[in-house]
């Protein structure tokens, strides 16, 4: 999504800053499945899970929750500089202070920051799942990362019509479908700056401690020298591998901000309830949308207020990888990049917007391909409507994995990944799909293969 020069000078003019009561065109659907990723498929879904209705006893009786240490060295801009501010009523200095977990390196940030001072052109970007999508605001305006974008426009006018946005959320990706993306989605774009959101939608520490370490330099090394900002978000339970994004995070000295270190300690303490920012046990409605956005918006406004003395000669991305970094130069091969050795039922086709250039089967399938990776991850549909069945991923004959494609009672169809061989080294392989004995139905789609 990319929204250019008229529409952001009416934003420079104040006219989507409204809260809560703002409409519009309301965001994708919500919901959670048994073995889906903690939010729905934007797009790609067909159906949505309706936000789960608690008691009042409920309500009340919140958890405990003790914050992560947050950094103390962090100030607040003063107030009599005048910065924007959003001023939506929930997000008080107590809360911004707990979020920010580090302050991090801001030489590159502060020099998007001076270029846009100087009315130069840039392109704001964000990537992450459905909450980055802007899933249980009220309205596309109204997500926190619409209005992250917000701040560079109303912050720095003469450059406000020369600002791009580039929205790369899609819902139920986390970081190990995000890396193989990235490219495609965000970086095509040249943003300068990102904000990284997949705490919720990561799951596996081992997988996406290598994902999102991938991901995150990926970033980092392109050669507009973007600026990187990681985003923590949080289920209702705590629930969320900022731990372990955490550590990519400290190890190059990055901004973190949790979000989860904000809202979870006034929720134990009765000041509001997670019902008040959220419609279901992830996504923040326009409230937990706004108050994302102003932890962001605080953050960068202690960075403006200091720009004078930041230091912007040296920015340069040096600091040895945290995992072996083997998605560096992950992609998504689909019908467009890679013909079938051979095929007996499946055929090309375009099953998901958001991944597009795929291949379907109606009948009981095989599909070989021939390609050169050191890792190799299957991308495909889960289905709701019992017609997509169990298939078999064999690399070079040899038996990896059997996908479920079907999704039975879930909140939608959704694009599901797996990782089905990784070495070493790079080398030839052969990999073949076929119907797995006993599926419950003989259809599937695969969506594109996972190379790195």
């Amino acid at each position: 999504m990319k929204i250019t020069k008229q529409f952001l000078a009416a934003l420079c003019a104040g006219v989507m800053l409204a809260s809560a009561a703002a409409c519009g065109d309301s965001s994708s659907t919500s919901g959670s499945g048994d073995s889906a990723p903690a939010e729905s498929g934007a797009e790609a879904s067909d159906a949505s899970e309706p936000a789960a209705e608690s008691s009042a006893a409920e309500q009340q009786a919140a958890p405990a929750f003790e914050a992560d240490a947050y950094d103390t060295e962090w100030v607040k801009a003063d107030d009599s500089l005048g910065l924007q501010t959003l001023n939506l009523g929930m997000t008080t200095d107590e809360m911004t202070k707990r979020a920010i977990l580090n302050q991090g390196n801001r030489a590159r940030l502060a020099n998007v920051m001076k270029r846009a001072q100087d009315g130069e052109k840039l392109t704001v970007g964000v990537i992450g799942g459905s909450i980055t999508q802007g899933t249980g605001a009220s309205s596309s305006q109204e997500n926190y990362a619409f209005r992250t974008m917000a701040w560079w426009v109303k912050s720095f006018p003469k450059a406000a019509n020369k600002i791009e946005y580039v929205n790369a959320g899609i819902g139920a990706t986390g970081s190990y479908i995000g890396v193989h993306r990235a490219e495609r989605d965000l970086l095509s774009k040249q943003p300068d700056v990102v904000v990284v959101e997949f705490s919720v939608n990561d799951t596996d520490p081992a997988l996406n401690f290598q994902s999102y370490d991938s991901l995150v330099r990926k970033i980092l090394n392109q050669p507009n020298q973007p600026a990187v900002v990681l985003l923590f978000m949080t289920q209702d339970n705590g629930t969320s591998l900022a731990e372990t994004h955490k550590k990519i995070g400290e190890a190059y000295d990055l901004p973190m901000i949790s979000y989860r270190n904000a809202v979870l300690p006034e929720i134990s303490a009765g000041t509001f309830t997670w019902q008040d920012i959220s419609p279901d046990n992830i996504h923040p409605n326009s409230n937990g949308h706004g108050i994302a956005a102003e932890l962001l918006w605080h953050y960068f406004n202690s960075v403006l207020a200091d720009l004078d003395s930041i230091d912007t000669t040296d920015l340069s991305f040096t600091a040895p990888a945290v995992s072996d970094d083997r998605y560096q130069n992950a992609e998504i091969m689909g019908s467009d990049r890679i013909t079938a050795k051979s095929a007996e039922g499946f055929a090309a086709a375009e099953v998901n917007q958001n991944f597009p250039h795929n291949w379907k089967t109606d009948t009981a399938g095989t599909v070989t391909f021939e390609t050169e990776a050191r890792n190799i991850g299957i991308l495909y549909q889960r289905t709701v409507d019992g017609k997509s069945g169990q298939y078999d991923v064999y690399v070079d004959g040899e038996f990896t994995k059997t996908l479920d494609g079907n999704f039975p009672n879930g909140w939608g169809n959704y694009a599901e990944a797996a990782e089905v061989f990784t070495a070493d080294d790079s080398a030839a392989h052969e990999i073949t799909l076929k119907m797995h004995e006993g599926s419950s139905a003989e259809g599937f789609s695969l969506l594109g293969l996972l190379i790195s």
